[in-house]
This record gives structure tokens, C-alpha cells and sequence, in this order.
């Protein structure tokens, strides 16, 4: 098994990474050396109450706190970010600091192009009324109006990115019957703190619903239509991390240190050249009928996906192997794909987390002939493996195995 540092930096794309524990008692000073006075935490409201976790991120801070935002949600609404800014600026705040998962992180980014974008919320909300989907991005001329540092505490893969979209109508106000949601690009962090002692606050249960997510953003890279050996590279490894400290993290297997610092470590690797590709699309085409976390529905499609895809593709089944521990020498592609596929489903079935499509109280078998459109249709679709030409029945046979 390859050591990993017990520290390191790593620039990538602009935002600095800072990993090892106890990394956070150094923010306030990191932020002084960059002339920035007044953080404004950015977080949920459980994050917030949660003394172990907040505690040292405020001594580290110090006196540069200017306050705490919690109110972020799972559901990411466009109007939280607003909320948001205009604490900013009650505050003075010059800097964001987002905690916890994808909803903290996603909202601080996305209220950074917000700032920069210039519309007010009633201005939003019209555009969007007048064009459903074609909503399109924020401030595509522009970078975010001010700096924002992540510190992730779930295994999401939300930090290192620029992702992220918030709703501004749900289905049922929405003049197309669907979620309208606003995003940008463009937004990266100015670090990320990915402090293993901080992970080990959160919650097993709430862990275990974001590793499904951070775990495929490795496979689907390795897969993914235009992928190359440096992003192989990094998503191989982060599997090997992710697929030995998971269920020892978030499972149903002894823990430990080592194996929460495998797991951080792991997830950082698996976003650092990330490519979404089909288990992202079948995530995307629940959420367009249902109010749905994404990684309840990653964690029970990935391996009928996997599966799906080796009966059409190659899908780099050998990459695969090579992250997931699983034997190539002397052996057929056959062997190869069933073993990978039986690799993800331990993983997963490690983890608290649905294997069932049946099992989530807002499916409804009914609906899965429209989804399967929608995931056809989905923008992640067009990196999926060259060779794969994915159909709405072909889908449809993913989404009733999953059933």
C-alpha cells in the first residue's frame, strides 16, 4: 500500500490545497498573509451547532471572523445565496470560508457569481420565468465578485471544482414543469483546507450518503470519453484510496486515523481532473423529477451502470481494475468487467446507503420511462465512452435492474 504525506500543498488551478490535520489552526494566518481581514463562515445549520467541528475552525480564524452563515440546505435554493451576500456585506466580510458538504459549498461559490452578475433576485427570478431552461450561466464575462475558501467535510467532491447550480423554481412553480436552476463557472476557490480531524465530526450516516458521489467522480473520470493518463493517473489512485478507506470511514468496518486520512486524501484525487459522465446523468435525471440526494441515487445505479456500460464499451475496465484491486493478469475482459462491477457493489453495500431504486420514498416505478429520457438527454451523457450509443431503452434496462 503507498504512504501517503502527512502534509502537502498543492496548487491546482489557482486554489491552494491544504492537507494534513490540524491544517486549519493555520487559516487565520494564511489569510492574513494575503492582506484578507474578515472571514464570514458559510455553513448549515447542524454544521454550525456543531461544537467540535466549528470550534476549531473559529480559533483558527481568530480575530479575522467577522460571522457565521448558517443557513444553508440541502436543496440549494438560488434565494440562500442572496441571503448570503447580503450578510456579506452586514458583515464587511472580504472572504468566504464554506464548511461541511455540496450545499455550503456550492451556495458560497455560486453567490460569488452572483455578486459579480449584477441581477437582484426578483431580476433572476424574470429571467428565468421568460426562459425555463435557457437560463443559462452566471456572469459569463466575469469571475467571482470576491474570494471563497472551502473546507469539505464530507467525501462529496464538491471543494476542487467549479460546479455546483441552485434552484430557482421547483417543478411545481416552474413554467416548464421541471426544476429551473442557475449555475456558473469559472468560481474556483482560493484554497481548500482538507483537514482529516475535521471529517471525523461529521456524522457516520451523512459520510456514508456523500461517498458514493466522491467515489464515482473516480470511476467515471477513468471512463470518460476524454479522459488521458493524467487524469487516469489521479483517478486511479484516488480509487485505491477511496476503495480500501471507505467502509473502514464510512462502512461498516473498523475506523481509524489512517484510514480517514486515505479517504481525504483519496477524495482530493478523484475530483483534481474530474469528468462526469452516465452515473452523474442518472443522478441529474431523478433530480429532474424528484427532490432527491444525489448520492442515495449514485449509490444504487453505479454498478448497473458499470455493468451496462461493459456490455456495450470497454469503458477502461483495466483502469478500473487497476484502482479497484482487482486481478488482469491472464484473465479475459469478461472476468475483468464482472469483477469490477462486483468491486463497486462492495463498496457500496459497505456504506449505509440505498441498493435499491424501490427503496427510496420518492421513486415511483412509473416514472422510469421518462427519467430514462432525461438521462439520455443529460449533458453528461456526451462524455461517456466513445463507442456507447446510449438509448432511452438501453437506460431504461439500467434503471429496472436498479429497481
Amino acid at each position: 500500500m503507498l504512504p501517503i504525506a502527512d502534509s502537502f500543498e498543492h496548487v491546482h488551478r489557482g486554489c491552494e490545497i491544504r492537507y494534513g490535520r490540524g491544517r486549519i489552526a493555520g487559516l487565520g494566518d494564511w489569510f492574513g498573509e494575503r492582506d484578507l481581514e474578515e472571514a464570514l463562515l458559510v455553513c448549515g445549520s447542524n454544521t454550525g451547532a456543531n461544537d467540535a467541528l466549528m470550534d476549531p475552525i473559529r480559533e483558527g480564524l481568530g480575530d479575522r471572523l467577522a460571522g457565521v452563515f448558517d443557513g444553508t440546505a440541502p436543496d440549494k435554493r438560488v434565494e440562500t445565496a442572496y441571503d448570503l451576500l447580503d450578510a456579506r456585506a452586514e458583515t464587511g466580510a472580504d472572504v468566504l470560508v464554506a464548511v461541511g458538504g455540496g450545499a455550503s459549498l456550492d451556495v458560497a461559490r455560486q453567490a460569488t457569481l452572483l455578486a459579480a452578475d449584477g441581477r437582484d433576485l426578483d431580476e433572476l427570478r424574470a429571467d428565468a420565468e421568460a426562459g425555463g431552461d435557457a437560463l443559462g450561466d452566471l456572469a459569463p464575462e466575469s469571475g467571482p465578485a470576491l474570494p471563497f475558501v472551502v473546507v469539505p467535510t464530507t467525501f462529496a467532491g464538491a471543494d476542487v471544482s467549479t460546479g455546483g447550480s441552485l434552484e430557482v423554481f421547483a417543478a411545481d412553480e416552474s413554467p416548464t414543469g421541471q426544476p429551473v436552476t442557475v449555475s456558473g463557472s469559472g468560481a474556483w476557490p482560493i484554497a481548500d483546507v482538507a483537514d482529516p480531524a475535521l471529517f471525523e465530526t461529521t456524522p457516520t450516516s451523512v459520510l456514508a450518503g456523500s461517498a458514493m458521489n466522491g467515489f464515482n467522480k473516480g470511476i467515471e473520470t477513468t471512463y470518460a470519453r476524454d479522459a488521458d493518463p493524467v487524469s487516469d493517473a489521479a483517478a486511479v489512485h484516488g480509487l485505491r484510496l477511496l476503495a480500501g478507506a471507505l467502509p473502514r470511514v464510512a462502512g461498516d468496518e473498523p475506523g481509524g486515523e489512517p484510514a480517514t486520512d486515505r479517504a481525504v486524501v483519496g477524495s482530493l484525487l478523484v475530483q483534481l481532473d474530474r469528468k462526469i459522465s452516465v452515473i452523474h446523468a442518472f443522478g441529474h435525471g431523478f433530480a429532474r423529477r424528484y427532490d432527491v440526494q444525489q448520492g442515495a441515487i449514485h449509490a444504487v445505479v453505479a454498478p448497473h451502470a458499470l455493468a451496462y456500460l461493459f456490455d456495450e464499451v470497454d469503458a477502461s475496465r483495466r483502469a478500473l481494475a487497476a484502482g479497484l484491486g482487482v486481478p488482469t493478469e491472464g484473465r479475459d475482459d469478461a472476468a475483468i468487467a464482472e469483477d469490477v462491477v462486483a468491486a463497486v457493489a462492495e463498496v457500496r453495500d459497505a456504506l449505509d446507503v440505498p441498493t435499491r431504486l424501490r427503496d427510496l420514498p420518492e421513486t415511483d416505478e412509473g416514472d422510469l420511462p421518462a427519467i430514462a429520457e432525461f438521462v439520455v438527454d443529460d449533458p453528461p451523457m456526451e462524455r461517456a465512452p466513445a463507442g456507447l450509443d446510449a438509448t432511452a431503452e438501453g437506460v431504461l434496462g439500467v434503471l429496472r435492474a436498479a429497481w
